[in-house]
């Protein structure tokens, strides 16, 4: 049996330059370990390949899954086109680099108290995130417009052919639960999506005006449904890990400088998923260690 870790990370955001030399650190702990990446690799299509190829020549395994910076159409890119044509240039260029995508079958890790198939997921989100006494999709909109708390996928995602990004969503979702459905219950999941399948995360965000953008009621049961033992997420830049109904929810965001810069990262730049909790998880790669600052002199 392989000897490797499940590790995981999510909202590298190599598109900026401090990021960039984040992504150079990131080493497996053993020729054996896995990389789950959730999303939000960069905004362009050349930057998200290089960063995976990059992984891919590192870790016997890469899984990924799109968050909503590789939805954005940019005016920059080789690639400017509409959201579902992105994606399936990304799934494209995954497959030539050896990694897994949500279009792929799940590959199955059998590391220590294995084996669990991971199962990246691409689900959206569709507004229903609202904040109490917020009905529609149209009055949460006009809500954030007003609160000055709008996401950029209002102007960057192009949901073509779909009239909306909810009608986007629902297609995934029928996708989705259609390949959880066909899968064999005893084999459990670990499921890696880069929005949280359920809403209880969004709780701790600053301005709730922001959930709308962050999933969708339809997932809300998944990891009850099915036999899942952990959910991998990111996209709230808010890196913890929270227990609902009795499995595990990881969010492995690293997230932009101005935040890593202030939080630090006292739990390696990747997030060990598997396995839990034995042997004790080790920060991965381990923080550089702060000089000790000297005493003041005496006065």
């Amino acid at each position: 049996m392989p000897d490797g870790r499940l590790l995981a990370v999510s909202d590298l955001h190599v598109g900026i330059a401090e990021n960039r030399a984040t992504l150079e650190a990131l080493h497996p702990t053993g020729p054996d370990d896995w990389l789950i990446v959730a999303g939000d690799v960069a905004e362009r299509v050349r930057d998200v390949e290089a960063a995976l190829r990059l992984l891919a020549d590192r870790f016997a395994k890469v899984v990924w899954t799109p968050g909503n910076h590789e939805l954005w159409s940019t005016a920059d890119d080789q690639a400017d086109l509409a959201a579902p044509a992105r994606y399936r240039l990304l799934v494209e260029r995954c497959r030539a680099l050896g990694v897994a995508t949500p279009e792929d079958p799940y590959p199955v890790w059998h590391g220590p108290d294995g084996p669990y198939a991971v199962a990246p997921v691409f689900a959206l989100y569709d507004y229903s995130w609202r904040v109490p006494g917020v009905t529609d999709k149209q009055q949460s909109l006009a809500r954030a417009h007003a609160n000055g708390i709008v996401c950029t996928d209002e102007y960057r995602i192009d949901p073509a052919p779909h009239p909306a990004v909810e009608d986007w969503c629902r297609e995934r979702v029928e996708t989705t639960e259609k390949a959880l459905a066909a899968h064999d219950p005893a084999l459990p999941l670990v499921l890696a999506s880069h929005w949280p399948l359920d809403r209880r995360p969004t709780d701790v965000l600053h301005h709730p005006d922001f959930a709308q953008w962050c999933g969708t009621d339809l997932t809300a049961d998944w990891h009850r449904r099915y036999n899942v033992a952990a959910v991998v997420y990111g996209h709230l830049h808010i890196p913890r890990t929270t227990w609902y109904e009795g499995v595990r929810f990881e969010e492995v965001s690293l997230g932009y400088p101005r935040e890593w810069r202030r939080r630090g990262h006292p739990r390696g730049l990747l997030r060990q998923i598997l396995p839990h909790p034995a042997p004790p998880e080790q920060p991965v790669p381990a923080p550089p260690e702060q000089p000790v600052p000297a005493p003041p002199p005496a006065s």
